[in-house]
């Protein structure tokens, strides 16, 4: 025996649908009230008729407190060092001593990669580090952000161009 065959959607059915999903309805409400249909069917075909709702006081609400957890957890990481503005950026010295292989980085090892990962002797630099780096390989990864090139004056002549 298979399961329940449920109901076609006719041209009056779908509007029915829409008008009560308009009215504020919930999907199982509609569901009892079109008959023949379960709160799932209706909430596909509200779907793939495009209709949706904004989110539930209680969804935004747990959503903000996820949002405000990621934001504490993204202040308790190491922040990287910038580079002072004026210095010139240090170049990656060549790296000295053993690599160490990804099985065997740990937590406060550093992530900077040596080598050719198509190569034999890839690994990581595996020096020690507060976050993904340590000192030396920090200093060539975060750069200082780079200075506005444009002036106001540049801006509003071009605007007047375009």
């Amino acid at each position: 025996m298979g399961a329940p065959r449920l109901a076609e959607w006719t041209d009056e059915r779908v509007e029915r649908l829409k008008k009560l999903f308009a009215d504020g309805w919930s999907a199982t409400q509609i569901a009892k009230d079109l008959g023949g249909i379960t709160r799932n069917a209706a909430i596909g075909k509200l779907h793939r008729l495009g209709l949706r709702r904004g989110w539930s006081a209680g969804r935004e609400a747990s959503q903000f407190v996820k949002h405000q957890a990621a934001l504490k957890r993204e202040a308790k990481a190491p922040k990287p060092r910038a580079h002072p503005p004026g210095v010139p950026l240090p170049k990656e010295r060549p790296h000295e001593g053993p690599v160490v292989e990804l099985l065997y980085l740990g937590a406060r090892h550093c992530r900077w990669p040596i080598g050719d990962p198509q190569e034999s002797g890839f690994g990581f630099c595996g020096g020690e580090a507060d976050g993904p780096y340590c000192d030396d390989h920090a200093q060539v990864a975060y750069q200082p952000p780079q200075a506005k090139k444009s002036s106001a004056a540049e801006l509003r002549s071009l605007r007047r161009c375009i």
